[in-house]
């Protein structure tokens, strides 16, 4: 899961939860949906940040170049 899908877990969750006046829909309680719903999608981000993103990271920046500096000192004519 990405951090896209995991802020739309969120943000569905929340809307659910906040948002929605119905108390339940055939035994299902609306309010605890959206709970589960906030709290997949924040355990989804935490994992991405800390497991996934590092090793995204370093696959995306381009290999380190190796820059030579040479010091060309020319002495005046005598």
């Amino acid at each position: 899961m990405g951090i896209g899908a995991s802020i739309f877990l969120i943000a569905v969750g929340a809307i659910l939860t906040f948002a929605v006046e119905r108390d339940s829909i055939s035994g299902l309680d609306i309010d605890v949906i959206g709970i589960i719903l906030m709290l997949a999608g924040a355990l989804g981000l935490f994992m991405f940040l800390l497991i996934w993103g590092p090793s995204a990271r370093r696959r995306a920046l381009p290999p380190e170049e190796v820059i030579e500096e040479r010091r060309v000192y020319d002495d005046p004519p005598l």
